[in-house]
């Protein structure tokens, strides 16, 4: 009976989430081009460290999509001035504080 060889693959056989691949740190190191292509064009990448799960490389428009930075306002001002208390007529305004006497 004929033995099949397997060609090892970078990709582990272990569990996965789905339409992921895994790469061992070194692996990934040596085949940074495949793993960038291919977090671009099919699913994230997992890198693995001393075989645990240390990283994932993803496409920048699913890390916004993940983290809304896209829907984050661009400046602090543009924030405020899309708020919906901008014209509430709340008063803001403090009386200037110059301290108190000290004797010295």
């Amino acid at each position: 009976m004929a033995s099949k060889v397997s060609k090892k693959s970078p990709i582990s056989s272990r569990k996965r989430t789905p339409s992921s691949e895994r790469w061992q740190l070194q692996t990934a190191k040596a085949q940074f081009s495949e793993v960038f292509r291919r977090a671009r064009e099919r699913a994230p990448q997992v890198v693995t460290r001393q075989d645990k799960e240390a990283v994932v490389i993803v496409a920048i428009e699913e890390f916004e999509r993940l983290t809304h930075r896209a829907a984050q306002p661009k400046s602090l001002t543009k924030f405020f001035a899309d708020s919906p208390l901008a014209g509430s007529g709340i008063d803001l305004e403090r009386k200037p504080d110059y301290g108190r006497p000290v004797d010295l």
